[in-house]
């Protein structure tokens, strides 16, 4: 892979709005029939849906059943063949979400320490040293700061993740979307990360919406659970247990097997 290959995807997780001023307020998502097709294949088909703001969503399913398309068009990385996706605050007003995506791979530049990475969430225009002081501050949210000159190749696979969330944070959002951020690690690295990513979104307020394959981890993270089926939703299930949720948790199990039941079509 190019430098400009590299840059050229990198760019692309963190320039998902043409808006660069940080979002004061959690984006609420409104989908009214939501459509996409890739030449004769209908991925979504027909998807309505809404997500008050500060929510947080997971969407699971079988691979191929739309989850990922969907939350590329919730950030812009791709356009709706039909239907209408509009953003708004919690009194119903529309706004610019300002949002900003995770995925799976950190995508890390190697040429910038880490500190320099999560600057560059920021966008063009930014002075060096602001970007900086920012990333700093994005990367204590996460428990980095005693990584913010390290070189990314350094890190485990979990502290680069981490640094990929900060980056993410940095310019405060009101949508952040995370594609299977988590798929990759360890099962003890994936639990500490469970436990960083429902504490920042508490504490910040975003709109959070979590696309995995793990029915555990969306049941543990998120206020309610979607499930998709060959590009419709066929569950809407809430979860209401307070965090912090603990694992093994009779409540959250109970949830989980309704979430299987539907995903392996038992529903």
């Amino acid at each position: 892979m190019t430098i400009a290959q590299v840059e050229r995807d990198h760019r692309a997780s963190i320039e998902t709005t043409s808006e660069t001023a940080p979002s004061v307020a959690p984006a609420g998502l409104r989908l009214r029939g939501v459509e996409k097709t890739f030449g004769k294949n209908r991925v979504l088909r027909g998807i309505d849906l809404f997500v008050p703001a500060g929510q947080f969503l997971a969407i699971v399913g079988k691979s191929g059943c739309g989850k990922s398309t969907l939350l590329r068009l919730l950030v812009g990385l791709d356009q709706q063949t039909g239907g209408t996706i509009a953003f708004e605050d919690g009194q119903g007003q529309e706004i610019a979400p300002n949002s900003r995506i995770v995925f799976q791979e950190p995508r890390l530049l190697p040429w910038f320490d880490v500190a320099d990475n999560v600057g560059v969430g920021l966008g063009d225009g930014v002075a060096r040293a602001d970007a900086r002081r920012r990333g700093e501050a994005a990367l204590a949210e996460v428990q980095l700061s005693d990584k913010a000159k390290e070189w990314p190749s350094r890190l485990s696979g979990g502290q680069r993740q981490r640094v990929a969330l900060a980056r993410a944070l940095v310019s405060r959002p009101g949508l952040l979307a995370l594609d299977e951020p988590l798929g990759a690690l360890d099962a003890l690295t994936r639990i500490s990360m469970q436990a960083l990513l429902a504490r920042v979104w508490q504490e910040l307020g975003f709109t959070a919406v979590l696309v995995t394959h793990d029915v555990t981890e969306a049941v543990h993270l998120a206020d309610r659970v979607i499930v998709l089926d060959e590009g419709r939703i066929i569950r809407d299930i809430a979860v209401p247990q307070p965090h912090p949720r603990h694992h093994g948790d009779a409540s959250l199990a109970k949830i989980e097997g309704q979430l299987l039941e539907a995903i392996l079509g038992e529903r």
